[in-house]
């Protein structure tokens, strides 16, 4: 149950894995929490996330579907949003055209349409009371052609702009944006992406627990974005200075099935 000397946050994807973590952050650092996602493990989630004496409620249901956002915006119940944490999103690996569109729709809907339809209800509201904070999980991927990973990566591109442009709209209203960017993390993203048979699904990875912690901080600080780790920025900045062509064939390198590598 929420407690008044608490403020209240609001976080999406949150039953492992980044939006776990995050909204770990937000209970270990006096916020009660509203957490959604759309398997039934957001339950256990709440369970482990309530030991510390937050009240955490939970919501399964699929933000891929107008009905599920609505879902999730009406268990707000009208509460002050102090925080929204937009993390939920899924990927999908191989070829474009032998993917299955049903999927391809699925990517699209859950990280881009649901996104967006919960952030715009939810900022509405943070407009009105004249504060809050929101952070959105975008991602160096975003930075960069998918290959192999084409439609999760265009899905980012998207979020990544989004943020900053609603960021610059929210100016001098009380109300922040900040975009989280990792690269590749220790999640079960992968193996619901199928993509553990590349590259970059086997090799090791940034924690989940230290993404979270450095984006949680970020927002907290208002700023407008963040990239997580010394690898990841490094790809960040050679983004911007090598040819579109050349960081797609050297996407294709770590996303092409077929060319995982075992761990030492």
């Amino acid at each position: 149950m929420e407690t008044q000397d608490r403020a209240f946050a609001v976080v999406t994807g949150a039953s492992s894995g980044i939006g776990y973590e995050l909204a770990k952050c937000c209970a270990d650092n006096g916020f009660d929490l509203l957490i959604c996602a759309d398997e039934p493990a957001v339950q256990d989630a709440a369970d482990q996330l309530s030991v510390n004496g937050a009240g955490v409620e939970d919501i399964e249901t699929d933000l891929s579907t107008p009905g599920g956002v609505t879902q999730l915006y009406a268990a707000i119940k009208g509460r002050t949003v102090h925080a929204l944490l937009a993390n939920a999103g899924i990927g999908l690996g191989g070829a474009f055209l032998d993917q299955d569109f049903t999927k391809v729709r699925k990517i699209i809907d859950t990280n881009v349409t649901g996104t967006l339809d919960l952030v715009q209800r939810v900022g509405r509201d943070m407009r009105s009371q004249g504060q809050g904070r929101m952070l959105i999980t975008g991602s160096v991927a975003g930075l960069m052609p998918g290959t192999y990973q084409a439609v999760y990566n265009g899905t980012k591109a998207l979020l990544d702009s989004f943020a900053y442009a609603l960021r610059a709209e929210l100016n001098d209203t009380g109300v922040t944006v900040t975009c989280l960017m990792p690269g590749a993390t220790e999640t079960d993203f992968f193996d619901r992406a199928e993509m553990l048979d590349t590259k970059i699904g086997t090799k090791k990875k940034q924690s989940a627990e230290s993404v979270a912690k450095t984006g949680f901080e970020a927002m907290m600080r208002g700023e407008g974005q963040v990239v997580t780790g010394w690898e990841n920025k490094l790809r960040a900045a050679i983004s911007h200075l090598l040819p579109n062509t050349v960081l797609a064939e050297q996407h294709r390198k770590e996303a092409a099935p077929g060319t995982a590598v075992p761990r030492p």
